[in-house]
């Protein structure tokens, strides 16, 4: 059999991999037009060769839009129970990625864990745990250093990892000629940023970005190309800096691919509604069409205690558009370290918005879905409709805390429910409001 290093290295040379027959059969899609997609570019499958619990996922063109939770110990919050909690109620409620944000601690423990656990596919930021992992302070730390931690990350079992390596000395000179409101919010971006300064030399995985390469291509790492200068507020949004680092990552795309390694590229951020689809169609323009990972967008920066609703609706309009993949946004974001409570309303948010704008791309299953909801509602099936919930969880508790005189209707409109009425009428029953029966 022809031996491959990557998914995208076996897609190029006709192989189709188990990860692949997994993922055709997920999304009802033909095995090999998903194979000539992923050949491409244009569909990732995240998956690290020491990943053994993974259930692949395919992230890309013509496939179901894919949710992430971020989670993670910080200083502030260091328990691994707490936060293994939440990776088991997550991938309950079914979703596609997790992301380790740990920077503090015992974060190479929790990393296990979370490897042996999760059949999701698994997300880092390597930069946070270099700190952490070599306990020193960002400036003392050096190039080889940085890669070491990826590496480590890799070798660990991670499918995917965000790299900002689009922040260069180019993008930082184009930051400092043109002011924005909130500078550089990304995390990640802002530790380069500070290293880049303070010892006045290139973003080490810019300039080392084949090193980087070589790592990926041997653990089957995919590179999530990060935007370190992402909007943290509207009024940055499309601006000089974010599409000049961009370009950058346009660029590193394709020398990805030339070494048959992965992609996917991250969006932002923070924008106004009229400014979504323009940055989609950018994106995919200047990337060549590579998944597209996006935070948010956030639509309005007014709401903090409900940014998983403004998250949403950014959210669904950029997976309409043309967006891959969303990553998960909580009541708790700009507030706090979200408990167990906020990422699950940050999770069904971010479903209720991925499969929106499944329905509105026409993606396979989508409408079958939301047709079997309106059937339940129709026969007043009430269990049926639980079942079909994005969480059955909140419903069932509704109609239990409520419930009518009689269980063909609900405390809301009682016998003068239209659904329970037109059912009598095109059956030929009598419609009995007064009758007590």
């Amino acid at each position: 059999m022809m031996e491959y290093t990557t998914q995208m290295d076996a897609a190029k040379k006709g192989i189709i991999t188990k990860e692949m027959m997994i993922v055709a059969n997920k999304e009802s899609m033909d095995v090999e037009e998903l194979r000539q997609l992923v050949a491409e570019g244009k569909v990732a499958i995240p998956a690290n060769k020491n990943h053994k619990s993974l259930d692949p996922e395919g992230v890309g063109q013509g496939l179901r839009t894919k949710i992430n939770v971020n989670l993670g110990i910080s200083k502030d919050c260091a328990s691994i129970e707490k936060e293994m909690d939440k990776v088991k109620k997550a991938i309950e409620m079914k979703a596609e990625a997790i992301m380790d944000l740990s920077n503090y601690g015992k974060t190479a423990e929790f990393r296990k864990e979370l490897v042996e656990y999760s059949k999701a596919m698994i997300g880092t930021v390597p930069v946070y745990d270099a700190i952490g992992f070599y306990d020193k302070e960002i400036d003392e730390i050096t190039a080889e250093e940085f890669l070491k931690v990826v590496e480590k990350h890799a070798e660990d079992g991670v499918d995917f990892v965000t790299i900002h390596a689009g922040l260069n000395r180019e993008t930082i000179n184009t930051f400092k000629r043109n002011e924005r409101l909130t500078n550089i919010v990304s995390r990640g971006g802002s530790l380069l940023y500070a290293w880049m300064e303070i010892n006045n030399a290139e973003n080490p995985f810019y300039e080392h970005y084949d090193k980087l390469l070589d790592i990926c291509e041997k653990y089957d790492l995919t590179l999530s190309l990060g935007d370190a200068c992402r909007p943290g507020a509207n009024t940055d949004s499309t601006d000089a800096v974010q599409i000049k680092e961009l370009i950058t990552l346009g660029e590193l795309t394709k020398r990805a691919w030339e070494r048959n390694v992965q992609v996917i590229v991250e969006g932002p951020g923070h924008m106004t509604l009229d400014e979504i689809k323009a940055n989609v169609m950018l994106q995919k323009k200047l990337c060549h069409g590579a998944p597209f990972y996006v935070l948010g967008p956030l639509v309005t920066d007014v709401a903090p205690g409900y940014d998983h609703i403004t998250s949403a609706i950014g959210g669904a309009i950029a997976a309409a558009a043309g967006v891959d993949f969303l990553c998960y946004v909580t009541p708790a974001e700009h507030l706090r370290l979200p408990n167990l409570e906020d990422m699950k309303e940050g999770i069904v948010a971010a479903k209720i918005a991925a499969h929106a704008g499944d329905l509105a791309k026409g993606i396979k299953g989508a409408r079958e879905w939301d047709n079997a909801m309106s059937k339940a509602r129709a026969d007043l099936d009430w269990e049926e409709m639980f079942n079909l919930a994005i969480d059955s969880e909140k419903p069932r508790r509704y109609r239990e805390e409520s419930m009518p005189e009689h269980k063909d209707t609900c405390t809301m409109c009682g016998k003068m429910c239209a659904v329970r009425n037109m059912n009598k009428v095109m059956k030929g029953e009598a419609v009995d409001i007064f009758n007590n029966k």
